[in-house]
This record gives C-alpha cells, structure tokens and sequence, in this order.
C-alpha cells in the first residue's frame, strides 16, 4: 500500500475540483515526483473512470482521487428559497436547489475498481467500513482535517494519512461539519495534532521556504493547490487567471457560491452576500448555471474565485518545472538550517 515515504518529492497536488483539475496537471506533478490529484467532485462516475483510464496511460507514476465524503441532512428550504430569491438582482440563470451527495457511491466503485495509490476524502470522514473497503483494494485512505478533534475521528476510522488543512488554504473547508468549519491555521494545527499518522500540510504553501516550514513541523509533504492554479496544466478560467495574475486583492471566507465555507478572492459577488446560509449542496447547484455564464461572459465580478492567503506568489510555469523547482528550494533550505 502506498505511503507518504514513497514519494520522489514531498508534494501532493491539491484536488481542485469545480475546473482547475485535469489529467494534464496530475499528470505533470506525478511525473515530476510529487503525487498528482484527480478531483472526482462534480463529475459523473463514468467521467471520472474515463478520467483514471486517462491519467493511468500517461503515467505509471502513482497518483490520488478525491471523493467529497457524503454529507449530513438537507437545509432548511425556507433558507435555501429565501437566499435564490435574493439573487434575481444578478440577472443570470439560477438553478434548482437539491441535495444530494454527488454520487459517493458510484465513484467508490469505480475507484475501488481501478485501484489508484491513494482515496483522499474530504467535506467529512468516511465511516470504518469504507475505509476497509479502500484497504481491501490495496488503496490508501486519506482524510483532510481542520481540527485536532476530526484528526482523531479519521484515525478512529483507519484513515493512513492526514491532510491538514489550516485555515489559510484556498477553497472549501475540508471540515466534517460546515456549523463549526475548523479556523486553526497550518503551523498551529500541525503542531496540535495528536495522533500517530502521517501529515501531509496544506494551506499558503507556496514556495520552498513553506515546503520547509511544513516538513520541519513534522509534516511528510506539502500539499499545492494554490501554487498551480496559474499553470497551463490547470483547467483554471480565464477570468480566474486574470485576477490571480493582478494579485492584489485579499482572499476572504464565503459560503455565498456553494453554501459551504470556503476561501476566495473578494469579488462583488461575495462582499454582496455575506450572509449565505449554511446549506450545501443546494446552494451550489443553484448559483452554478450563474456562475457558468459568468465565466464565459469573462465576468470575473461574478465567479467563485478560489484561492489561499499566499495566492500573490504563484506563477504562471509548467506544473511538473514548478515542483521540482520548490522542492528543490526547500531541500536546500532544510539543508541551510542543519549547517
């Protein structure tokens, strides 16, 4: 079974799912010698076989899958109805709300099936006995956590490894209950973490010198999401690349696109709705026809414009170039330090 240890280089490419994930850009870190991502959030289970299928004849590097853990009970409609009424004034298509769980189960088949190293999970904790289904398939489980309290639960659980997200990390909130989303930042975290497993951090790493800082805390790896958002490899949007190019505007936290807590880039989208219920899945699917004709209309004023607190220093260079340049940079850092 796979382990952190068996990493060339200790750098795990975020999900990112909602379009920046492609098989291109998994492809590119896993053969750089980090651990690529395929993101399974939003896609049909047939996409996401027809993705690995992909992924797998271009690399025989090892690489991970995302699933969003299924979540809890459905919002109250009056909420959900009350928030789509308020965004008539935006003049784009809304759609209907529903909750679901984005089809847990279809693609825990198709990954059990195909058999990638790693099966991270993230919005939640799978129960124990999905976890021995992954284990009996050969296939890691890893869990992302945002509180001292969820590491354990996940440890309860089986999980192999834990992705610690501090608070500072672009997009949703990994945290299991969106009431409460865990607001420890990484350094912090990392050290409150009280179980025996391997870490893999994540959140504003990205350079070496935040790769550094990871690994002395104790971690095994950085995870990137950020830091690859500007790559060509990324499926990130035009509108999107324009504003993480521009760099100067401050990231805040938001639930008014999805109903999830998650970090973004201020827009007047966000300022405009500060008070979003706490209601995902429905909000997604109501904002995303929106927020899909705002993207091809290029209106970065109306987007979910997911991206960390350190999002100013990304760079716009190949994926597989950038990581093994800051993997690089943070071995001799670490090396500087033992001198």
């Amino acid at each position: 079974m796979f382990a952190l240890s068996d990493l060339e280089l200790p750098i795990v490419g975020a999900p990112l799912a909602g379009g920046p994930s492609t098989v291109a850009l998994a492809v590119a870190v896993s053969e750089a010698g980090g651990l690529g991502s395929l993101a399974a959030g939003y896609r049909s289970a047939a996409d996401v076989r027809e993705q690995i299928d992909q992924l797998r004849a271009a690399t025989g590097r090892p690489f991970a899958v995302n699933v969003f853990a299924p979540g809890g009970e459905p919002a109250p409609p009056s909420a959900v109805e009350a928030y789509r009424a308020s965004l008539a004034a935006e003049r784009r298509p809304l759609g209907d709300a529903r909750h679901d769980d984005d089809g847990f189960d279809d693609k825990l088949a198709v990954i059990v099936d195909a058999r990638p190293a790693v099966a991270s999970f993230t919005f939640g904790c799978p129960d124990a006995a999905v976890v021995a289904r992954v284990h009996e398939a050969g296939i890691a489980a890893w869990v992302t956590v945002t509180t001292p309290a969820e590491a354990r639960a996940a440890a309860a659980a089986g999980a192999d490894a834990l992705v610690v997200q501090g608070v500072e990390a672009g997009g949703h909130r990994g945290t299991f209950d969106d009431a409460e989303p865990g607001e420890y930042g990484l350094l912090a975290l990392l050290q409150l973490i009280d179980v025996d497993l391997p870490v893999v951090a994540a959140g504003g790493i990205m350079t070496g010198a935040g790769i550094a800082a990871v690994l002395a805390a104790g971690a095994g790896a950085a995870q990137l999401g950020s830091a690859l958002l500007r790559t060509p490899e990324a499926g990130t949007s035009e509108p999107h690349r324009r504003v993480l190019a521009q760099a100067d505007r401050e990231t805040g936290l938001t639930r008014a696109f999805t109903g999830r807590t998650a970090r973004g880039i201020e827009n007047r989208f966000q300022r405009s709705h500060p008070d979003a219920p706490s209601a995902y899945p429905e909000i997604h699917h109501v904002t995303a026809p929106l927020r899909a004709a705002a993207r091809a209309d290029g209106d970065a004023e109306a987007i979910n414009l997911w991206a960390g607190q350190a999002y100013p220093l990304a760079v716009e260079r190949p994926a597989g170039e950038l990581v093994r340049e800051l993997a690089a940079d943070a071995r001799a850092r670490l090396r500087a330090l033992r001198n």
